[in-house]
């Protein structure tokens, strides 16, 4: 089977043939650290956990590279408020960062690279632009020229008649120095009490777009796999990537673009403004179980706009109580069963299904239905064993079908250890529900019907279904 992978520059979905053989160079656009990450990055940084993570389960040698931005306008500005330095808060909200993204079981990647660590080979990169034709120094600036690059627009389908002036998102300075009002900064001219680094045009720092095409070739080199990041940086700043590494190098900066898609707060746009911006601290200390969110993303396709709602976020509990359910039977009851340690089957109908799903464009929809069909079979074997003291499957088929659960659940980061320290979705521990199930015994007994059927249906709406035999009652979670 093939990889495909839709890719933003061609439009279209395009076999992933990386390269060299066997080895993938992974780039995604990393934060800039002057707050508390979002729930639009657990979003982002979780796709690219995916692909991190598929790629190496197909067999592939990853290389991943994910920045930090820590010298900004937003930075500076808000270290001013908050009367410290600019590496103090940068640092601060970068360990913030990895205290979150681990929290939601995502992998760090193999570089975490700083643009104020990168600035030689920064200043080096717009030299080289400078002596090709390609920038313009400016009373202490440096700017890119856009109308020399005459593919600029490629990845976005934008043209230069076409745009309007301001569409980088980011405040336009000096715009009298420009020859084209949509030339870019490549190199920002010292301002009193701001950083500064030394320079061919005298002190300053670097522009924004600049920072991740050094980094880029600093540590993967001209020409990369794949590079992502969320759609919102499709223009301008992976045009202009494009623009300045391939100018510098005459070499394509990536063979693979891909772009994760929006998030919205119950159908808005999250926003200060609107009151719904939610950062993944908040979110998860209301509690709301990591698993969960992960869950949750990983249903919709990575490309598509993703709604956080309550009911969303509920179904997503339900569904991470069944999965987890089944991660844990074989810890549960694998030596009652007379397991081995051996390891999962290397072909097997649901190995192929799981590859087939994540190999058309990282399909973690398809990939979840399968992982859901084995733990649903999973869940049906534990409550054959809870309540009849046996099961249904033969052993060494349901010891298969769990040790290939596992396997491909990690995949999707979805890992037994990781449920085990998690609390059970429904709030009820299985002891706790045998007590309630007495409670409703005892009522019976009374004749308080009503007690009875409040518990009964308290149960109920914990996804608890009961079963009233002669010789007792006997349940299983739905």
């Amino acid at each position: 089977m093939t990889l495909n992978i839709y890719n933003t520059q061609t439009r279209r979905k395009e076999p992933f043939v990386p390269l060299k053989a066997g080895e993938v160079k992974l780039y995604c656009c990393g934060v800039t650290v002057y707050d508390y990450c979002h729930l639009g990055h657990a979003r982002s940084y979780m796709t690219w956990d995916i692909v991190h993570r598929y790629l190496q389960w197909r067999g592939y040698e990853v290389r991943y590279v994910q920045n930090f931005t820590d010298i900004d306008d937003k930075i500076l500005n808000r270290a001013r408020e908050q009367g410290v330095t600019m590496q103090e808060l940068s640092d601060r909200f970068i360990q913030a960062y990895f205290e979150d993204i681990r929290r939601l079981n995502i992998r760090d990647a193999d570089d975490y690279p700083r643009v104020t660590e990168n600035i030689p080979g920064i200043i080096q990169l717009i030299q080289t632009l400078e002596s090709k034709g390609y920038a313009y120094a400016a009373g202490g600036d440096v700017y890119y020229k856009v109308e020399s690059f005459l593919e600029y627009g490629k990845l976005s389908g934008r043209k230069l008649d076409q745009m309007e002036a301001g569409a980088s998102g980011r405040v336009a300075e000096g715009e009298a120095k420009k020859k084209h009002p949509f030339d870019f900064a490549l190199w920002k001219g010292s301002k009193p009490g701001e950083p500064a680094w030394e320079s061919p045009w005298g002190p300053g720092r670097p522009g924004w777009h600049i920072e991740c095409s050094a980094m880029v070739k600093a540590l993967l080199g001209d020409t990369i796999d794949i590079h992502g990041g969320g759609g919102d940086l499709i223009f301008p700043h992976h045009e202009n990537e494009i623009a300045q590494s391939e100018a510098a190098t005459a070499q394509p900066l990536a063979r693979y673009w891909m772009h994760n898609g929006m998030v919205k707060i119950e159908g808005e746009k999250m926003s200060k403004t609107l009151g719904n911006f939610i950062t993944i601290r908040e979110f998860l200390d209301r509690p709301v179980d990591p698993m969960v969110v992960r869950l949750f993303v990983l249903q919709a396709q990575y490309r598509k706009p993703l709604d956080f709602t309550e009911e969303a976020i509920a179904s997503a509990q339900n569904g991470w109580v069944t999965l987890k359910d089944g991660l844990l039977f074989g810890r549960q009851f694998g030596e009652k069963l007379g397991w081995t340690d051996s390891p999962p089957p290397e072909t097997s109908t649901h190995r192929e299904r799981f590859q087939a799903a994540m190999d058309d464009d990282f399909n973690t929809p398809g990939g979840l239905a399968v992982l859901f069909e084995l733990a649903k079979e999973l869940r049906t074997q534990k409550n054959n064993l809870t309540h009849q003291g046996q099961i249904s499957t033969a052993s060494p088929e349901l010891e298969q079908q769990w040790k290939t659960l596992v396997e491909l659940a990690g995949v999707l980061g979805f890992e037994a250890e990781f449920a085990e320290e998690t609390p059970d979705a429904t709030g009820l521990s299985d002891a706790e529900i045998e007590d309630l199930i007495q409670q409703r015994a005892a009522a019976r007994k009374a004749k308080n019907y009503a007690e009875s059927d409040r518990i009964r249906d308290l149960l109920q709406d914990q996804g608890i279904a009961l079963i009233d035999r002669p010789d007792g009652t006997s349940w299983h979670r739905s």
